[in-house]
């Protein structure tokens, strides 16, 4: 980060002469429907542990103060409906968990089960992750990143689109205190052969391949991908 005026966030870019720009994003926002459940879910604890979107344009915001407590912190991208953020968080009391997810009705599934987990310390937000790091967490402030079955964006005309990039490789490597990991997973061959290659040119990581990180729970959407015969390759990169 920089002193310099923080640039408007993702959907709000114009140019100079007042048109909007056409932006390349890592996802779509999908539809925001929710089940009685979910509205449940949301209306019993979205005040505590949803961040709004607004809140992030504040000049003064402070992420500590939205968990009321100085603790390490892991930023989860991608969270889905939040099977993975509510055991591994309630694993790990220790720390701060901070949910970036756009799809609101997964945020309101994330807070039902990490109500139910006991995880009060995970804090969920619908800003762009890419944009969230790279402008709201200060370098070296980040103890781990997990990125669990992003969207592989299969055809090769929107390749462009994901998330894992060698620039957006670079700004979690920044934001990653020394020693700190990246952890990753896919079920789409094509896109872990691209995170490798991103991820070991990028000077500030090293690591690759490892055995599946036996805390991170197999959920739905995993247990898909295995029934269609898809390999899990899991990843782990350590900051330098």
């Amino acid at each position: 980060m920089s002193d310099s005026v923080r640039p408007a966030r993702p959907h709000f870019k114009m140019t100079d002469d007042g048109r909007r720009m056409r932006e390349v994003l890592s996802y779509t926002r999908r539809g925001a429907r929710v089940t009685p459940k979910q509205a449940e879910s949301w209306e019993a604890h979205a005040d505590a542990w949803v961040i709004p979107d607004e809140a992030v344009d504040a000049p003064d915001f402070d992420l500590t103060s939205w968990f009321g407590r100085e603790a390490p912190l892991v930023v989860e991208i991608g969270p889905g409906v939040g099977e993975a953020t509510a055991a591994l968080a309630a694993a790990r009391p220790e720390v701060n968990v901070l949910a970036l997810e756009v799809w609101v009705p997964g945020v309101a599934d994330g807070l039902w089960r990490v109500a139910e987990a006991g995880a009060d310390h995970v804090r969920f937000c619908s800003v762009d992750a890419a944009w969230l790091v790279e402008h709201l967490l200060a370098p070296g402030s980040v103890h781990e990143f997990w990125t669990f079955f992003p969207d592989p964006w299969h055809k090769k005309k929107h390749n462009k689109r994901r998330l894992v990039t060698p620039s957006f490789a670079h700004v979690v490597a920044e934001r990653l205190e020394v020693g700190g990991l990246w952890r990753l997973a896919t079920d789409w061959a094509p896109y872990a052969e691209q995170m490798i290659e991103v991820l070991d040119a990028e000077p500030l990581l090293t690591g690759g391949v490892v055995p599946r990180w036996d805390a991170r729970p197999v959920t739905k959407f995993e247990r898909k991908g295995l029934a269609k015969d898809r390999e899990i390759t899991d990843l782990t990169y350590r900051r330098v």
